[in-house]
């Protein structure tokens, strides 16, 4: 499952609470048994805060895990950076979809073209074409891969990094709609919240 935090552009102690959200949400998936590696995270304004988190957790037990977290987290604590600030109440949005739903990665959507190195190597480097850029046709997106001197190592890395590069793209695309549906819902849901955290800060 792809998981995403948003902060719904809310101020920076929403950002804040995506961070805390995250490192909770880790923290839990590790005792139950569940892997959660981080996609992508797009970094606040201030340190220590995101704007969004997107990661994928595999494993047992994932439905109960995720069904816990979706919808809109509620943290009750005082702001770090307005400290007489009267407002305690601060709202992220989490969002989970199965790689289901991504467009199946298909390399006949790829075009594959060799070209020759460049960086150090001596007088072999650019004498034979072993570097691989790969375009994903649909999309447009690139990936060059020159790691190795073996053309065919080369086409297989070039190949792995795009279907990477291609299920993040996929990814945010969904992320983009369901964070443009939370954020035009989000007055309603602060009164439904999925979740309460309470703290000194957060």
């Amino acid at each position: 499952m792809i998981i995403q935090i948003t902060s719904g552009k809310g101020p920076a102690e929403c950002c804040r609470v995506v961070a805390r959200v995250q490192q909770l949400m880790m923290q839990e998936a590790k005792q139950l048994g569940i892997d959660m590696q981080v996609l992508e995270n797009k970094q606040g304004e201030l340190n220590g805060t995101l704007l969004s988190a997107t990661m994928m957790a595999t494993g047992k037990h994932l439905a109960d895990f995720i069904n816990a977290w979706i919808g809109t987290v509620q943290w009750i604590a005082q702001s770090p950076y307005r400290r007489y600030h009267k407002r305690k109440n601060w709202f992220v949005g989490v969002a989970a979809f199965d790689v289901k739903q991504l467009t199946q990665w298909n390399p006949k959507d790829v075009k594959l073209e060799t070209c020759r190195s460049s960086g150090p190597g001596g007088q072999n480097v650019n004498k034979v074409e072993t570097a691989v850029r790969g375009t994903h046709l649909p999309s447009g997106i690139q990936v060059m891969a020159m790691d190795t001197r073996s053309q065919l190592e080369n086409k297989n890395l070039c190949l792995e990094r795009l279907e990477a590069k291609i299920m993040l793209w996929q990814t945010e695309s969904l992320m983009e709609q369901q964070q443009s549906q939370w954020q035009q819902h989000n007055i309603l849901l602060r009164g439904n919240a999925v979740k309460t955290i309470k703290a000194d800060l957060i």
